[in-house]
């Protein structure tokens, strides 16, 4: 059983949050964890690179001068990739680099990521995070309370909410996402988790119909 303290926006202790490990992950596997992290980053490459091919180039396919008699070296037409203006030998063209890892698969990298960071002491449990009005000060204000102003953070609240978005939007190295968008991507380059408790009460009990969570679609 893994037990971590619950914390206000003060940072100070509140209560335990009591978490039994089988719920997320039987154990963790770095293999899936490093082939879906691939899998976000390849799906995040644009993949818009272009470059002209000598058949793209304009230009006359017509040989510049004569083979012999000129003195100067044999040259072809001026697509020629050695001449300025040229085509490029090797073209490149916009390809794209996404793919998809099987479902069932990409979801149980997000809770073995999730379990990694209860395992590595690195989750803060809040025991909520209402605010009133959309001001960076605010958060920022949390984020000094709880230690963790000098870290980059991945803020896990329960569903969407604009006033949180807004609030931290210009904070560096803070991200932020609802409990059902949660990622094993997003979970493992953020060094630290800051979650509600109600977030990870839905992250629990929420299930696919095998006792699973549905993070990481």
């Amino acid at each position: 059983m893994i037990s971590v303290p619950i914390k206000d926006k003060s940072g100070q202790e509140v209560g335990t949050y009591e978490l039994d490990p089988n719920e997320l992950a039987s154990g963790i596997n770095k293999q899936l964890l490093h082939d879906v992290v691939v899998m976000y980053a390849a799906n995040r490459r644009a993949g818009t690179v272009k470059t002209k091919s000598r058949g793209e180039v304009q230009g006359s396919t017509q040989k510049m001068y004569r083979q012999k008699g000129t003195g100067r070296a044999r040259a072809g037409g001026k697509r020629s990739i050695i001449r300025r203006g040229g085509g490029h030998a090797f073209a490149k063209s916009p390809t794209d680099w996404s793919y998809r890892l099987p479902k069932k698969a990409v979801k149980l990298a997000t809770r073995m990521a999730l379990l990694s960071k209860f395992l590595d002491d690195e989750v803060t449990v809040l025991d909520d995070f209402d605010i009133d009005e959309p001001k960076t000060k605010i958060v920022v204000g949390v984020l000094k309370a709880l230690g963790l102003s000098g870290t980059s953070c991945l803020l896990a609240i329960e569903s969407h909410d604009s006033k949180i978005w807004r609030s931290s939007r210009n904070i560096q190295n803070l991200k932020v996402s609802p409990a059902s968008e949660l990622n094993a991507y997003d979970l493992l380059c953020q060094k630290q988790l800051v979650v509600t408790k109600a977030a990870l009460d839905r992250l629990r009990h929420e299930s696919d119909g095998n006792g699973h969570s549905p993070a990481g679609n």
